[in-house]
């Protein structure tokens, strides 16, 4: 095999005719010249299409950071004419070596990609000697790439989960989308509203919006109404999670109204016990602790009310752990126990509830749908941004978390 093409498949640019390789001792780098093929000259670089030329054939020398030869940094220089397209107007040739506009060869940006699903940017930007901005701009170029490539993702989407998630201080949050089907990641968008989410089935169009059967979410307003206003076939399954943190926000309302009539009446040891059961109220039945199942049996005989706001909060929680039928029956017993239960603010959750949520419940227990993993997936873009030590820009931590969690395969360069 000769040489050149010996060196052209270690620096990732077989497309490409080596014509002269040279070391440059001052900046330490090898720089390989390169010319287009034949058959790859006169394109288009956004769109490859063949067109005429431009600045009567005038050529400019144009460099790309390559795989490094070794231990030494490598570029690649080749000679570019402008072309004049139809379509883009006047603007450089297409090179197969590189994206239009690109710095990097698509090897480089390839290795940059796999390794940033292994390494933090940090890391990343360190072994390949480059900046930490450059690595994000190669991974939004790389996934915009795959995006493409992959064509119609949402063709049977049927079963999506919506949540947010706070990506940066200053109230910045990100829309999240996933399909439960393939358990991968689908859109993300920065913002947290209504027409945040209207981009999506934007994107989605009229039909697949048609094909959207299931739709788990929190009980935010603008999940429900952009929702309502896409998909007319979806059913809201409300997150099993947030409702019963609703009860457990009403026990907790009751505790410190109890704690404060102890304080105010100088019980001072019973406003003290009634702090310190806060834990203890909250748990779980099979993870208490002996000490916190003697306070919750103290409550029992002492504090009437409060305990029987925290048998109201768990038999909620059981509506959940029964499902189906038999459980939609316990949520109807529920709702009429808490409207009886003389505790104001669970007789609230119960109207708001039956009012508002009651369908969405009992779809929950149909279908066994739930938010957890579109909280998973928020757990693991959390992880991805605390790697990198945060973000200055969006585009980056999204093209990062589809990179990680959209399902796609990123190859090393030169393996199949």
């Amino acid at each position: 095999m000769r040489f050149k093409r010996v060196l052209a498949r270690a620096v990732g640019i077989e497309q490409a005719v080596v014509q002269w390789l040279r070391f440059d001792e001052v900046a330490g780098v090898f720089v390989v010249g390169v010319r287009l093929p034949q058959r790859a000259e006169g394109r288009c670089g956004w769109c490859g299409r063949r067109c005429p030329g431009y600045d009567q054939g005038r050529r400019v020398p144009r460099r790309w950071r390559g795989l490094d030869v070794g231990t030494v940094r490598c570029f690649v220089q080749a000679d570019l004419a402008r072309v004049r397209c139809a379509r883009h107007g006047v603007t450089t040739q297409a090179v197969p070596w590189a994206r239009h506009q690109a710095g990097h060869t698509r090897d480089f940006d390839a290795l940059t990609a796999w390794l940033c699903t292994r390494m933090s940017k940090t890391a990343v930007a360190h072994k390949l000697r480059t900046s930490w901005a450059t690595v994000g701009a190669i991974i939004t170029r790389v996934m915009a790439d795959a995006d493409a490539a992959a064509g119609d993702r949402w063709a049977n989407l049927a079963r999506i989960g919506v949540d947010e998630i706070s990506y940066k201080r200053g109230y910045r949050y990100l829309t999240v989308v996933v399909d439960h089907d393939s358990r991968r990641l689908l859109w993300l968008a920065e913002g947290r509203s209504k027409t945040t989410l209207s981009g999506f089935f934007t994107e989605l169009g009229p039909a697949g919006c048609a094909r959207i059967a299931l739709v788990s979410a929190d009980g935010a307003d603008w999940i429900f109404n952009a929702v309502r206003d896409h998909c007319p076939n979806a059913e809201i399954c409300l997150d099993p999670f947030h409702v019963v943190s609703w009860a457990t926000q009403a026990l907790d309302e009751v505790r410190r109204a109890c704690w404060n009539t102890a304080r105010r009446a100088g019980q001072t040891a019973v406003a003290t016990g009634l702090k310190q059961a806060r834990y203890a109220l909250w748990k779980n039945p099979p993870d208490l602790t002996a000490r916190q199942q003697a306070t919750l049996a103290a409550i029992a005989h002492t504090n009437k009310p409060l305990y029987r706001a925290y048998l109201l909060k768990e038999q909620l929680r059981q509506v959940f752990a029964t499902g189906g039928t038999a459980g939609a029956g316990l949520l109807d017993a529920w709702l009429g126990w808490a409207a009886r239960s003389r505790l104001p603010v669970f007789a609230d959750l119960a109207r708001r509830i039956r009012a508002y949520f009651r369908a969405d419940i009992i779809n929950t227990l149909t279908y066994k749908l739930s938010n957890g993993l579109i909280e998973s997936t928020n757990t693991k873009i959390r992880l991805l941004t605390r790697i990198a030590f945060g973000f200055k820009s969006v585009d980056a931590l999204i093209a990062l978390a589809k990179l990680h969690l959209a399902g796609y395969q990123i190859s090393l360069p030169g393996r199949s």
